[in-house]
């Protein structure tokens, strides 16, 4: 079977979209961390899968499947290269398009120059939405690991985070830290994971542990976690840059009740096919 597919990525943050005919997932999870490798398969963080839209006003229904073969809920780069392929295939009104998804539909806008910005709705902190087992919400957790205690914000952009805040991204034990939080037993599904420098009001620096995939030059619902979980603790001004090991983005977050805005470049890399 052979089986086309296109390269993407959004600041080093690297896809491969396939289209699913007939609303089936065309690669096993085996087949996933196959390809995933980026010595012996095409590379990359994750498998974007587009289906036929599944809700009336939509323009594609669309899969997340990680590095390491597992499906998962969002993943706000992703949606961006989506929206700017559909775009190069003529799918934009007048640069709009709308996204359904396995976390709910997503509102993008394909911008000249290559930019693309995608609404990642509502931001949630209620614990049971990432999930995160605590007795109740709270602005800041306290979280045991490796026998230390470490102080995260916990937030669901469609998919759950944890958020920490250090003094330098640079020397951020994010080898160590990251899987530990991620595979930490009061986050029954896993968890993304964001080490936090704080510049100023606007501006913020960012690593993230993909939960399944491990450290990406870029991670799109981490910036808008990072983001969110900043305001809360009353860090950040509504509209702030990311800045990422791959580049900058930019989000965009009134508060509470209000839609979060992820902005940021969204590029092909190349086409080709495999032959399973």
């Amino acid at each position: 079977m052979r089986i086309a597919f296109t390269k993407m990525h959004a600041l080093g943050n690297d896809f491969a979209l396939f289209d699913a005919p007939g609303g089936q997932a065309p690669l096993a999870a085996g087949q996933l961390r196959s390809l995933a490798d980026r010595h012996t398969g095409i590379g990359f963080d994750q498998a974007l899968v587009l289906e036929p839209p599944r809700r009336a006003a939509t323009d594609v229904f669309y899969r997340i499947f990680n590095a390491d073969g597992r499906e998962v809920e969002q993943c706000g780069n992703g949606a961006r290269c989506i929206a700017a392929l559909l775009a190069a295939r003529g799918a934009a009104r007048s640069g709009a398009l709308t996204l359904d998804s396995p976390a709910g539909r997503i509102e993008a806008q394909v911008h000249p120059g290559g930019e693309v910005a995608v609404n990642m709705g509502p931001v949630r902190f209620d614990p049971a939405a990432l999930p995160f087992e605590v007795p109740r919400e709270a602005d800041a957790y306290p979280l045991e690991v490796d026998g230390e205690t470490v102080q995260i914000g916990a937030v669901s952009i469609g998919n759950p985070h944890a958020v920490l805040t250090v003094e330098s991204t640079e020397t951020a034990p994010v080898d160590h830290l990251g899987p530990a939080i991620e595979h930490h037993h009061r986050f029954p599904n896993r968890v993304n994971v964001g080490f936090m420098e704080v510049r100023d009001r606007t501006h913020v620096r960012l690593r993230v542990y993909e939960r399944g995939v491990g450290e990406t030059l870029a991670c799109g619902t981490g910036a808008c976690a990072a983001v969110a979980v900043g305001r809360r603790w009353g860090l950040l001004d509504p509209e702030v840059r990311i800045s990422a090991r791959g580049g900058e983005l930019r989000v965009r977050w009134g508060g509470p009740g209000e839609p979060i805005w992820l902005t940021g470049p969204a590029q092909f890399a190349f086409q080709g096919h495999i032959d399973l």
